[in-house]
């Protein structure tokens, strides 16, 4: 069996400065992205089909997956190939008129295997439920965190970390073309979830349990960074296996949680310790 070695960090080496300063710029960089990307497009992350409404239809045909927008007169957002036998690809349109869609694909020759459309109205209200899912959720996990510490800067190093854990997925998603679904939201709640339980394990060792700073930081540190890389282990292997096998929503899953999760060691271990050793030494808990 392999154990997972967590190295001990020299902490003494670096100012609270230094340690929250790479976060924090990482942070803010993310939120420029947002800001740009909600200034060009009218959105802080491209929504997909489940929020903007349209058709997606599977179809199997001998013809390039390059020349299949061709054959429709309406306009075709995407078109993605399948592992399926023979040449099969799932095409998407922004149109819900599945009855002329459907004509025209079998014009050109085109199997229909399957077509299946959202309204744009049922789009906006789902995207609406979701964004009010992760706002409760987000302020819900901000209560909790304050009525379990009852002192600000722990508190605000915990809410500023989730915050951050999520903020620098969704600037991610941007970069590399993942487009906000139901799955990503799902994905994003999960690691609201993820980033307080390993903030709350940090916190409650350093300021509940006996020991030294330095000690009770690396004992939590080996469960802490032990369980955070084992789940970046099995959502890096999730993404790869549906990938492979063009399971475009599980893959989109598995990348999102890859980098919040690979985002929240870094918030964990050096924003909220710094924030947690000023306020042990330097603070008012001094």
């Amino acid at each position: 069996m392999v154990e997972l070695q967590v190295p001990e960090v020299d902490y003494t080496r670096y100012s609270n400065r230094q340690l929250a300063s790479i976060p924090l710029a990482v942070l803010v960089l993310a939120l420029l992205i947002i800001a740009g990307w909600y200034v060009t497009t009218g959105a802080p992350v491209t929504p997909g089909m489940e929020f903007t409404g349209g058709t997606e239809m599977r179809i199997q045909t001998d013809v390039p997956q390059s020349e299949v927008p061709q054959a429709f007169e309406e306009d075709v957002s995407s078109v993605t190939a399948t592992q399926s036998s023979g040449n099969a690809y799932i095409v998407q349109f922004q149109s819900t008129n599945t009855d002329t869609l459907s004509t025209q694909a079998q014009q050109a020759g085109f199997e229909v295997v399957s077509v299946q459309t959202t309204s744009a109205s049922f789009g906006a209200e789902s995207q609406r439920l979701a964004l009010y899912g992760i706002v409760a959720a987000f302020v819900g996990m901000s209560v909790l965190v304050f009525l379990m510490f009852r002192s600000f800067v722990p508190s605000i190093a915990v809410v500023l970390s989730a915050f951050s854990d999520i903020v620098i997925p969704v600037a991610l998603m941007n970069v590399l073309g993942i487009k906000l679904s139901l799955g990503t939201v799902t994905a994003l709640l999960m690691l609201i979830g993820y980033s307080v339980d390993s903030d709350i394990l940090l916190n409650n060792h350093i300021l509940r349990r006996s020991g030294d700073f330095y000690e009770s930081t690396y004992r939590a540190m080996r469960t802490g960074v032990t369980m955070t890389v084992t789940s970046i282990s099995a959502m890096a292997v999730m993404a790869l296996v549906a990938a492979f096998f063009q399971v475009d929503l599980l893959r989109s899953i598995g990348v999102v949680l890859v980098l919040g999760l690979a985002t929240d060691l870094m918030n964990t271990y050096m924003l909220n310790l710094s924030l947690l050793r000023w306020y042990k030494f330097e603070g008012v808990a001094r």
